[in-house]
C-alpha cells in the first residue's frame, strides 16, 4: 500500500509546485521586463522632450540637432542601446550610431507605426532567456502642437534582462526543489503516520494466524479511524481466543472426565468376559472399541494440553534428540520386522524439546504403523540455512494428491487405513507442538512409494525472544 500512496502523494504535491512554480516564474519574467521598458520610457520621454524645440528649418535648428545627436551619441556610448528620432517619412533627426535607420519589418517597425498613432510602446513581446537574439524596441511620439512630428525609438539589447530573468528562475527552481523535499518528507511521514496501524494490524493478524492467539494492536497511533479498528481489532481476537480457551478446556474436561467411566467400563466388560467361553467374538471386538475410545481420549487430551501450553524453546541438540527418538522406537520396528536407520549428525536449532520429541514420536509411529514387514523406514537430520529438518520416510502404500490434502486434519483418516489402529490425531498434533514453537510439518509423497514427512524447527532464535 505504501508504494501505491506515496507515489500518488507525491505527484499530487509536485503538480501543486508547478502549478505555483510555472506563474510564478512568468510574473518574474514580466516584472524584470516591465522594468526595463518603464526606464527605456521614461529615456524616450526625455528625447521626446528635446527633439520638440528642433524644427526642420527653424533658427537655432542645427545647433539643437547637434545637442540631440550629442545626447543620443552619449546614450549609445555608455549603454549600448541604439536610441533615434524619425520624421513620419522615416528621416532620421538625429541617431546614434548615425547610420542606424528604422528598421522595416518586426517589432521595431510596429512599435514605429503605433507611436504614429500617438501611443507610446507598453506591451512589448516577452523576451525569454533562451532567446539569445532578442532585442527590445521602444518608441514615443514627439508631439508638437497636438501632432505627431517625429517617433524616438530605442532599440536595447537583453542580455542583462535575459540573465536577471534566469537568476530569479533559478532562485524559484532552488525554492522549488527545496519544497519538494519538504513535500516528500512530509509524504515520507504522512504515509508512516497512515500505514504504521495498518503495518502493526497485518503482523499481529499473522501472529494470531499463526497460533500465537496473545498478540494485539497497540492503538496510540494513526488517524482515529485506524486506531479505532485496532481497539475493535484487539476485542474481536479476545473474543475469539476466549470462545478457544472455552473450546480447548471443554475438550480437556471432557477428555478427563470420561476417562473414569471409560475406565470402569473397560472394567466391567473384562469381569464379563469372564462369564463368556473364552474366544468369544463379540465380546473382543467390544474390547478391541473400548480400547481405541480410550485411546481417543487420550489424544484429545493432549491435542487440549498442546493447544493450550506455549513452547519453551531452548538451544537444543536436534541430531541427538532425533536419535533418542529413533533408538527408543527401534524394538517397535523390530518387532513388526520393519528396518528403522537414522542418519542423525550434530546439528542445532531452536526448539521445545519435549514438543519436538513428541511430534517426532507421532511422525515414527505414523510410519511405523503403514510399512510393511520387509520394509525400511529411514530418519534423516538436515540443516539448512535457516531451518534444521527432520525427514521421515517410509515405504508403505503412501497417499493419492487428494488425501495429502487432507493429511493433518483433526480425526481424519484415509479410507484404506480405517482398520489400522489409531485415533487420527497424532500428525494433528505433532502440527500444533510444532507450530507452537515456530516449526511445521509438510508431507510428500516418497518415491517409489510411500510417504515423506519433513518436521522442521527454525536454526535461529525468533526476533521476540
Amino acid at each position: 500500500m505504501r508504494t501505491r500512496l506515496l507515489p500518488l502523494l507525491i505527484v499530487l504535491m509536485a503538480g501543486v509546485l508547478l502549478a505555483l512554480g510555472f506563474p510564478l516564474a512568468a510574473s518574474l519574467a514580466a516584472s524584470e521586463q516591465q522594468r526595463v521598458v518603464v526606464d527605456r520610457l521614461d529615456d524616450a520621454a526625455r528625447f521626446a522632450a528635446l527633439a520638440q524645440f528642433v524644427g526642420e528649418s527653424s533658427a537655432g535648428a542645427d545647433e539643437r540637432r547637434a545637442i540631440l545627436g550629442g545626447e543620443l551619441a552619449s546614450y549609445h556610448d555608455v549603454y549600448g542601446i541604439r536610441a533615434g528620432i524619425f520624421y513620419r517619412d522615416n528621416r532620421a533627426m538625429a541617431a546614434a550610431p548615425e547610420d542606424w535607420t528604422v528598421p522595416y519589418e518586426g517589432e521595431g517597425r510596429r512599435a514605429f507605426n503605433e507611436a504614429l498613432l500617438g501611443r507610446r510602446s507598453h506591451d512589448p513581446p516577452q523576451v525569454w532567456p533562451w532567446q539569445g537574439d532578442a532585442r527590445l524596441t521602444i518608441a514615443s511620439p514627439v508631439v508638437r502642437d497636438g501632432d505627431v512630428v517625429a517617433v524616438v525609438v530605442t532599440d536595447s539589447p537583453t542580455g542583462q534582462l535575459r540573465s536577471r530573468i534566469l537568476r530569479g528562475w533559478l532562485l524559484i527552481f532552488a525554492g522549488e526543489a527545496a519544497a519538494m523535499l519538504l513535500a516528500v518528507g512530509a509524504a515520507f511521514r504522512l504515509t508512516g503516520w497512515v500505514l504504521r496501524p495498518v503495518r502493526v494490524l497485518d503482523a499481529v493478524t499473522h501472529d494470531i494466524a499463526t497460533g500465537r492467539m496473545n498478540s494485539r494492536v497497540a492503538a496510540t497511533g494513526g488517524p482515529p479511524e485506524l486506531r479505532r479498528l485496532a481497539r475493535s481489532f484487539n476485542e474481536m481476537a479476545d473474543n475469539v481466543e476466549d470462545a478457544l480457551e472455552q473450546q480447548r478446556a471443554f475438550v480437556a474436561d471432557a477428555s478427563h472426565q470420561l476417562r473414569n467411566p471409560l475406565a470402569a467400563l473397560l472394567l466391567r466388560i473384562e469381569l464379563l468376559a469372564l462369564e463368556l467361553p473364552e474366544g468369544n467374538e463379540e465380546i473382543a471386538s467390544v474390547r478391541t472399541e473400548g480400547k481405541r475410545l480410550a485411546q481417543v481420549l487420550d489424544d484429545l487430551l493432549d491435542l487440549a494440553l498442546a493447544e493450550h501450553v506455549a513452547a519453551e524453546l531452548r538451544f537444543t541438540d536436534v541430531g541427538a534428540l532425533t536419535g533418542e527418538r529413533v533408538a527408543s522406537w527401534r524394538p517397535v520396528a523390530e518387532d513388526k520386522g520393519v528396518t528403522l536407520t537414522g542418519e542423525c549428525g550434530a546439528v542445532t536449532a531452536w526448539a521445545d524439546p519435549v514438543a519436538l520429541s513428541s511430534a517426532l514420536d507421532a511422525v515414527i509411529d505414523n510410519a511405523l504403523k503403514f510399512t510393511p514387514a520387509g520394509e525400511e523406514v529411514t530418519v534423516t537430520v538436515v540443516p539448512d540455512r535457516s531451518t534444521v529438518a527432520v525427514v521421515v520416510a517410509d515405504h508403505g502404500p503412501g497417499l493419492t494428491e487428494e488425501e495429502l490434502g487432507r493429511i493433518g486434519d483433526r480425526f481424519w483418516r484415509s479410507g484404506r487405513h480405517q482398520n489400522v489402529k489409531g485415533s487420527g490425531l497424532g500428525l494433528s498434533i505433532a502440527r500444533v507442538l510444532l507450530t507452537a514453537g515456530g516449526g511445521g510439518v509438510t508431507f510428500a509423497p516418497n518415491e517409489p512409494h510411500g510417504l515423506r514427512v519433513t518436521v522442521t524447527v527454525p536454526r535461529y532464535a525468533p526476533a521476540d525472544l
